[in-house]
């Protein structure tokens, strides 16, 4: 086997070892770094990277519905429908949702798929309010 094979599997196994979360995952444009600061210590909330998609369906449609977040705007055509990523459209909901409820950490629970972060995740003209 070449080296340069060996190094690949070897960087390959260690990234899943790492379970580091793709560029896919992420939430946020990392095209829009300038958005990506917080200088007055807002909080936000997103679907966790970590949540298995069946459950991160599950409260997107529980934000959606029942939880009556205003999801208007992950249709498509509309300004946060792109990406469209299930883990992209599950953030903004619980976003809305947060803010509408408190924005406390019950208001990002979701069963455990949300988490609350300190950078703003707007891009482009997707405002995460």
């Amino acid at each position: 086997m070449g080296s340069r094979l060996k190094l690949v599997i070897a960087v390959s196994l260690l990234l899943q070892l790492l379970d580091l979360p793709t560029l896919q995952s992420q939430p946020y444009n990392p095209e829009f770094p300038e958005k990506r600061t917080n200088p007055n210590g807002s909080s936000w909330c997103v679907a966790s990277s970590q949540a298995q998609q069946p459950d991160l369906q599950n409260a997107l449609d529980w934000a959606c519905g029942p939880g009556q977040a205003d999801c208007s705007a992950i249709q498509p055509g509309q300004r946060c429908f792109e990406p469209n990523t299930l883990i992209s459209h599950a953030s903004f909901a619980f976003n809305n949702y947060y803010r509408n409820h408190g924005s406390t950490a019950e208001a990002c629970n979701f069963g455990g798929t949300g988490t609350q972060v300190y950078t703003d995740p707007s891009y482009g003209t997707c405002t995460y309010d």
